[in-house]
């Protein structure tokens, strides 16, 4: 039990209350965007009906990267970053390191996108937040990411933001868990036949109480990162590097030796990527090579986590000779708590450390958090309801952004369904979304109560879920048994999910007789 003085639980009460009001429909937003962005290269298989099973890492490329270095100047043989792209082809980025306007250390160099032969299917030149954007292929999965994680605002503000909302998380979270009284019974307490505000009530203290541990996590790790380049960055490099982030990148990620800038040829990549596969349990999910083509090469392979672990694993090898030298820490040159630390972020944040069973609990886990949100917006006004009737238009925005939202992602992917195949999809993706943004807005602005708003939201995203699989077929996406003869269960599985999903939606707000919070209760507030 947690025991506050009356004036304490008052204070924590309207702490709680208007952390939640002030930036309560944001928080919503970007967890609601991060609970899709837990299934973003799911998504991306099934949407663009990738089939290949096969890690690119576990195919030839040696031949390949040392023709494209042949053709690539030589001042971007500084570094060579190479990763999955698609239907698990190949894209390697050449470059070098310079300082922009700003004073900010970029790459700048030349990206190279391979298609499924290993030719070179696309060329682009910049530096890499130019060349880095979505494809048509993965415009989908690409928007969802980044509307989580910095909610289409231009960086840094962006990032700022989904921060600022990471602590406001914390905030809701440990004021919530103050003004419980009772926190165990809490767990556990469910009137069904009580009053429905009570219902309602008991529903957002346990989906709370059991997510707590969620929510400290979510916001610590999602501020963490969000405030790492923005803010960490720039003040470590002015502190002990004299502002210079590349030293600073160099120190913390870098391999650091004597330097050697003779030529020699690099070793044989695809026994040194087959040797890093039996080391780590799995192909790797990136590869970087410093200093291509010099004596002082190294070549670094990253891996997800190795099952039962939640560390990434890193492993380093000599660049001329393709041989494994040690495993490397992910920061820093040798192992470190901190460096642990600051590693096994990305996991916790993202889910991903267990494969499909972390995220899928991740995903059920944010869910619980949007349900928090969403209901703890939506009881705090009915409490005020009748003192003050000047606060519709705030019950109007909940339910636009509550229930618009998933509208407005759901039209994005029906959006990229339809103009994936006319090549057209990074532009009508987004668009999509903004005109399925516009409706919702429009039916917040002009129907003719919030319970009618509400109901035709769920019916718009019910019947959107159910449809996606179909429209997924039309354009041209591998039927289920073409899924399974390649070994690709995602399709059908999210095909499943979506009109599980839909038909839920649909039942929830049509065929139940779970309370509609957007009728006015018959009975007073519950607390």
């Amino acid at each position: 039990m947690i025991h506050l003085s009356r004036e304490d639980t008052k204070l924590m009460v309207a702490v709680h209350g208007w952390s939640g009001i002030l930036l309560g429909l944001l928080l919503y937003a970007v967890v609601v965007t991060g609970m899709v962005a837990v299934f973003a290269e799911e998504i991306g298989i099934w949407s663009a009906g990738h089939v290949e099973t096969r890690s690119a890492f576990a195919r030839p490329f040696d031949a390949t990267v040392r023709e494209l270095a042949a053709r690539t100047p030589a001042r971007d043989h500084e570094g060579v970053d190479m990763f999955e792209i698609g239907d698990r082809r190949l894209g390697i980025f050449f470059h070098h390191h310079e300082l922009s306007p700003r004073g900010e250390p970029v790459s700048r160099g030349v990206y190279y996108q391979l298609g499924a032969d290993g030719s070179v299917a696309n060329t682009v030149r910049g530096i890499g937040e130019e060349v880095f954007g979505p494809r048509n292929d993965d415009a989908l999965s690409s928007f969802l990411v980044d509307t989580h994680v910095r909610l289409h605002v231009p960086d840094p503000w962006g990032l700022l933001l989904t921060g600022i909302l990471g602590l406001a998380m914390l905030v809701a979270a440990i004021s919530g868990l103050l003004i419980h009284r009772h926190l165990f019974k809490d767990i556990f307490t469910l009137r069904r036949r009580a009053n429905p505000v009570l219902v309602d009530r008991d529903r957002h203290s346990v989906a709370g109480t059991w997510s707590l541990p969620f929510a400290f996590l979510l916001a610590f790790t999602g501020s963490f990162f969000s405030f790492f380049g923005t803010v960490g960055v720039p003040i470590v490099a002015m502190a002990a590097f004299g502002g210079d982030q590349q030293a600073l990148s160099d120190a913390v990620f870098g391999n650091p030796g004597k330097e050697d800038k003779s030529l020699r040829p690099i070793g044989d990549l695809d026994r040194m990527a087959a040797d890093a596969t039996r080391r780590a349990g799995g192909a790797p999910i990136f590869v970087s090579i410093e200093h291509y083509g010099r004596a002082d090469a190294k070549i670094t392979t990253f891996h997800d986590p190795a099952p039962g672990g939640l560390e990434p694993l890193t492993l380093l090898y000599g660049g001329p000779t393709a041989a494994f030298e040690r495993t490397k820490p992910s920061i820093g040159t040798v192992p470190s708590t901190g460096g642990t630390l600051a590693a096994i972020m990305a996991p916790i944040h993202f889910g991903h450390f267990a494969g499909l069973l972390s995220k899928a609990i991740w995903f059920g886990l944010g869910f619980a958090m949007c349900y928090v949100t969403f209901t703890g917006l939506r009881l705090w006004l009915v409490r005020r309801r009748e003192g003050a009737r000047s606060l519709g238009w705030l019950e109007r925005a909940v339910t636009v952004v509550g229930l618009g939202l998933p509208f407005a992602l759901v039209a994005s992917a029906v959006g990229f369904l339809f103009t994936m195949p006319l090549g057209t999809a990074v532009y009508w993706t987004p668009a999509a979304f903004l005109i399925a943004s516009a409706v919702a807005i429009l039916g917040g602005l002009f129907a003719r109560s919030n319970d009618l708003l509400d109901r035709g939201l769920h019916l718009a995203t019910g019947l959107l879920l159910v449809a996606l699989p179909l429209l997924r077929l039309i354009a041209g996406g591998p039927g289920w048994a073409g899924a399974m003869a390649v070994g690709q269960p995602i399709i059908i599985a999210l095909d499943c999910a979506m009109m599980l999903g839909g038909g839920w939606m649909l039942w929830r707000r049509f065929g139940g007789s779970i309370p509609r919070f957007g009728r006015r209760p018959r009975l007073q507030a519950a607390e």
